[in-house]
């Protein structure tokens, strides 16, 4: 029998070249005894049990790296497990991934074990500051580095592989991890492990903790307690190495009263059909932000220019508003303004806006007659080198837009109102969707007001096939006599 003593760091390290010395010596699995730390003697053992010598060990470095995170296990067996499996991927008698083979289901549900207990030092692991060392506190130059140490349990010896990342995080500091069988020590940038002393004390409590107690308390949300749930990613075994357990059982106790007041804090919600309703409603649900309601169509864009209520004004020139007269029996409701309109701070005298003057010229519209306007004020766009490229607006960018536009529709009262692309229509309808299917169509709003849909010209002009470019020029053409049709 071969006996083979692994130290406590550097395991997987020290069992690759062993298992590569065992290999070329021909010396089976069956005839070693592994260890962790001095080697016992084994007054029994024979002392050479070597036959045949193996050839180069030869196996995919994805299951080199999966055994190599197994025997950080705590299963006695994994060490000959580990050995076995090696010489038959080796040879061939086996094919990494096959899980039907019990040693690699075995191989990788313990390394699977051993990254969830990694996992579990990342997230439980609570650091106690300690005083500077070899002086007071006070009166320390600023450069000395912040002391803390902690100390915890995990279920596998994983502090090896675990600690790299709290060298990382907490790189500016020194520390000091104790666990049952390691101890990580991070001086001055300096990582090191070594064997924790029987006598090992844990650090003192530290005036931190009751403020980290206080901060749990209140981040604790009593409506989405699922106490198993939270057992589960935060086992019992934990806890009482962790400040904020302490706290946990009354946080338990008092969740179902602290819910119901959360609930009655929140008051009734509107019914489903009344809530559709608000949101598909062309009059605004709530008034302009730290301004009175405008009474005029100069009050709304004196308001509008100083619009905050989305972050579309934080790039864009200005607001651009509607223009018309007040009486306008029409109301054409375009998507956002371009990079022409953002510059001149008027609606649709960009590419879009010839197209829709010629065609409307064509349909008969005159368009110093109607109320011409956009679901959104500002130009949303992506800079792409000196040039603004336009971006569609967000629903939540539209449904901020809307208490412009239903105030509009309320100064302005107009008989009918063309919807032109999606975003005007998911302002006015609450809806945006199959376009091209409802292009033509008529719908209404709540309080009556005929509404159509049609194409937004942008979407003209950026046909690329001549043809279809042309018809759906004559259906926006039809469509604008069609709204002609419905006003007086």
């Amino acid at each position: 029998m071969v006996e083979i003593a692994l130290p406590a760091v550097g395991t997987a390290a020290a069992w690759r070249d062993a298992v590569r010395r065992l290999a070329a010596e021909g010396v089976a699995p069956e005839a070693v005894r592994w260890s962790l730390g001095p080697a016992a003697p084994d007054l029994f053992a024979a002392q050479d049990a070597r036959t045949r010598p193996e050839p180069a060990l030869k196996i995919p470095r994805p299951a080199l790296a999966e055994i190599e995170t197994a025997l950080h296990h705590s299963d006695p067996g994994r060490f000959t497990r580990a050995h076995m499996l090696v010489l038959a991927l080796s040879r061939g008698e086996t094919r990494w991934g096959d899980r039907s083979d019990p040693a690699q289901h075995r191989v990788m549900a313990e390394a699977k074990a051993v990254r969830r207990d990694i996992h579990k030092m990342h997230a439980f692991v609570r650091f106690r500051e300690l005083p500077p060392e070899g002086a007071q506190a006070e009166n320390q130059p600023s450069e000395v580095r912040r002391r803390f140490a902690a100390w915890f349990e995990p279920t596998h010896p994983v502090v090896e592989p675990a600690v790299p990342f709290f060298a990382k995080r907490f790189g500016d500091m020194d520390w000091v991890i104790a666990t049952p069988l390691l101890t990580a020590r991070f001086i001055a940038g300096h990582l090191t492990l070594s064997e924790t002393p029987a006598d090992q004390a844990r650090p003192p409590e530290d005036g931190t903790e009751r403020l980290w107690q206080t901060y749990y308390a209140n981040i604790f949300n009593p409506a989405r307690l699922m106490t198993r749930a939270m057992q589960s990613e935060m086992p019992k075994k934990y806890w009482h190495n962790l400040p904020e357990a302490e706290l946990i059982p009354q946080l338990i106790r008092d969740a179902p009263a602290r819910a119901a007041r959360m609930a009655a804090d929140l008051g009734s919600l509107p019914a489903p059909e009344t809530a559709a309703r608000q949101r598909n409603s062309r009059l605004p649900q709530r008034p302009a932000i730290g301004s009175a309601r405008p009474q005029t169509l100069e009050d709304l864009a004196a308001q509008a220019r100083a619009c905050t209520r989305c972050p579309l004004h934080c790039n864009a020139t200005q607001t651009v508003c509607g223009e018309g007269p007040a009486d306008a029996r029409l109301m054409i409701v375009g998507e956002q303004p371009g990079d022409q309109e953002d510059l001149a701070g008027r609606p649709f005298v960009g590419p879009a806006g010839q197209l829709f003057d010629r065609v409307a010229t064509e349909a008969g519209l005159d368009r110093s007659r109607v109320w011409l306007t956009n679901a959104v004020k500002h130009f949303k766009f992506t800079p792409r080198g000196k040039r603004r490229i336009h971006q569609r607006p967000s629903s939540s960018e539209i449904e901020q837009c809307r208490w412009w536009l239903g105030l509009e529709a309320e100064l302005i009262r107009p008989q009918a109102i063309l919807a032109m692309g999606a975003s005007a229509a998911e302002a006015l309808t609450g809806s945006g969707a199959n376009i091209l299917r409802r292009r033509g169509s008529t719908e209404s709003l709540p309080d009556g007001t005929p509404v159509l849909i049609t194409l937004h010209p942008s979407a003209l002009l950026r046909q690329p096939d001549a043809e279809t470019a042309r018809s759906q020029t004559e259906d926006f053409r039809n469509d604008l006599r069609k709204i002609l049709s419905l006003v007086s």
